[in-house]
């Protein structure tokens, strides 16, 4: 092979020399009476168009390991005199916790007083996007369908209306906050005589706590595992996500350390997709979780807020408002907003996942507040570059 290998080299360096010696002499042989004729592309040479740059994609950290790469603000190109500003209104507004992850990567971590990344912390209704995440997998394993009856899984009798109304409730009304049911005296209560008959299912839109959290019997009658565990065997274990669902009152709530919110915001960033092993494999149903789910307020979809819609309701009000939830946010900006100002933000357009949380900040209802304005204001002045 070896001597064949060098027979070879030499029959080509022969063909190239004699090449050169023919192209030499007939160069000369010409010089004086033949213009040498130059191809047009040679004469007027176009310049070469730069590669488009390619876009990075998006990292993942391990699910087994506390390793998460960081990213500075340097080589992101992002305001660092910003920064102290962000940081200060952070501080001033009670805040335990704060992130921003760039394409997966960790552009700011901050811990505040005494909490540290270890320390647990509730979602409040930021969780409502994992439950959301939750029926969508339901569906996709064929355990359910949102157009099912709320009746089928909770069976009849689980509020004080006819069975006629209860059957006219599904799925889908609960996670769109249209079931219909009254929520004039309280909210939070799910027991049958709390649950009564106001309007049509699909006519009117009202933040109410209960409906969504019966969501969870839904899931543990509907898949036969507890929805606690189905959470965690389905979405947290597989993108190493920690934390517990606690009951407090009528409500489950969900406490974790920051670092597995953003997890999940990362995992909604990607939709559904954990560094190419697939959550939520549905792509319909992920899009529209994350889009305009009924006519009454454009921006809600299947338990997520959205911003850049012309209109939108807020919790405990039945006005509807003018504009955009976040005027100073991205547009395509998707959250899960919880009470006292805990905060998830997704923003595909900038890859985008922001998570803070903490205390009540002043401006608090039960999910959007002015508070969002304000953090997006100082967020917008590092990341934007114009």
């Amino acid at each position: 092979m070896e001597i064949h290998h060098l027979m070879k080299n030499s029959i080509y360096f022969l063909i190239s020399l004699l090449f050169s010696f023919t192209v030499s002499c007939s160069s000369d042989a010409n010089s004086d009476s033949e213009e040498v004729i130059v191809p047009e592309d040679m004469e007027n040479p176009q310049p070469t168009e730069e590669p488009e740059p390619t876009e990075e994609g998006l990292y993942f950290p391990p699910t087994d390991a506390d390793i998460w790469e960081e990213i500075t603000f340097e080589t992101l190109d992002w305001n660092e005199m910003e920064e102290q500003p962000l940081y200060d209104l952070l501080e001033g507004n009670g805040t335990d916790a704060f992130i921003i992850l760039k394409n997966g990567k960790i552009a700011v971590e901050w811990y505040f007083g005494e909490f540290n990344k270890d320390s647990n912390h509730t979602w409040n209704s930021a969780a409502k996007t994992l439950t959301a995440m939750m029926v969508g997998i339901a569906q996709e394993e064929g355990f359910l369908n949102i157009e099912d009856p709320t009746s089928d899984f909770l069976g009849e009798g689980w509020s004080s209306m006819t069975i006629e109304q209860e059957q006219n409730i599904t799925v889908r009304n609960q996670l769109t906050m249209t079931s219909g049911l009254d929520y004039t005296d309280e909210i939070f209560c799910y027991d049958p005589e709390c649950l009564t008959y106001l309007n049509e299912p699909g006519t009117t839109w009202y933040y109410h706590n209960a409906p969504y959290t019966l969501l969870d019997q839904v899931l543990s009658n509907a898949t036969n595992i507890n929805f606690k565990d189905y959470f965690k065997d389905r979405i947290g274990s597989k993108i190493g996500m920690t934390g517990q669902w606690v009951k407090v009152g009528y409500n489950n709530l969900f406490f974790s350390d920051i670092r597995s919110m953003a997890r999940y915001g990362l995992l909604a960033l990607n939709q559904g997709n954990w560094n190419g092993t697939p959550i939520l494999e549905d792509t319909e149903y992920f899009t529209n979780m994350t889009n305009t789910s009924q006519e009454l307020n454009p921006a809600y979809g299947y338990l997520w807020w959205l911003n850049g819609k012309d209109t939108y309701r807020a919790p405990s009000s039945e006005l509807e408002f003018n504009g955009k939830l976040i005027n100073n946010a991205p547009d395509d900006l998707i959250a899960g907003l919880g009470a006292f100002d805990q905060k998830l933000y997704v923003v595909p357009s900038q890859k985008l996942v922001v998570v803070r949380f903490g205390d009540d900040t002043g401006a608090s209802q039960l999910g959007p507040s002015s508070f969002d304005e304000t953090l997006w204001e100082r967020i917008s002045s590092i990341t934007d570059k114009d």
